[in-house]
């Protein structure tokens, strides 16, 4: 007679432990290894959209007296947009109190669809040039100046805050026979589109387009960079 013979149930239950045992040993690697996942992606940052007052020193080179609005009547807006780099940015850019919904909604669709800017600083960062702005592909807003054209001197539009030049290298203003900022020679043609240029139909120009902001691209001086609430 076995030694475990003699009780019976004992016996039983060993063996279904010996018979789980061994189960367990077999699976352990399956578990281990688990079930491949796929690779994560990394969360998008949110849009960001910030608006506060306006020092008179935060416009020290862009503003003076006699300009057609004052510093109480502008606002400095941070907000989030895609870089050339294929990454998200926060950039800052000065505007006119009334306008700032606006460029908030166009900017949130552009942060969207990931159209690229390449900077998006106030243009006192560039002592106030408009010239030295446009050469760092800056896109800006304020800027108490005249209109660059061939007709006789008046405010522009920048000066009233009312106005955004975005991507002046993608976006060349063609005016007397000059190509401003000058590196944007080799964006005058239209049909070779590339990032960041601003198109018919495109995204840049259907989003300032749905807030009601004219597109400068139509004019028969073309200022691709140039987008305005009141049309000038």
């Amino acid at each position: 007679m076995g030694r475990w013979s003699r009780y019976p149930v004992l016996a039983t239950l060993l063996a279904a432990l010996a018979i789980s045992g061994c189960a367990a040993t077999t699976a352990a690697p399956d578990r281990a290894a688990g079930t491949p996942q796929p690779p994560t992606t990394p969360a998008v940052p949110p849009f960001v959209d910030d608006v506060s007052p306006v020092t008179a020193g935060e416009v020290a080179r862009s503003w003076q007296p006699g300009c057609p609005v004052g510093p109480e009547q502008l606002r400095r807006v941070r907000l989030g947009y895609w870089g050339f780099d294929g990454q998200p940015h926060v950039g800052t850019i000065i505007l006119h109190r009334t306008v700032t919904a606006d460029v908030i909604k166009v900017f949130a669709v552009l942060y969207r669809e990931r159209f690229p800017i390449r900077r998006l600083e106030p243009v006192d960062e560039y002592d106030g040039s408009d010239d030295r702005s446009m050469a760092a592909d800056n896109t800006s807003g304020f800027n108490c100046r005249k209109v660059v054209s061939t007709g006789p001197p008046k405010w522009s539009v920048h000066a009233y805050g009312q106005a955004i030049d975005v991507n002046p290298v993608e976006n060349p203003y063609l005016v007397a026979g000059r190509v401003l900022p000058p590196a944007g020679s080799t964006y005058r043609d239209r049909a070779d589109e590339r990032a960041g240029m601003a198109v018919p139909d495109g995204i840049l120009v259907e989003a300032f387009a749905s807030v009601g902001w004219h597109w400068g691209g139509s004019w028969k001086s073309p200022d691709y960079q140039h987008f305005s609430r009141t049309g000038g």
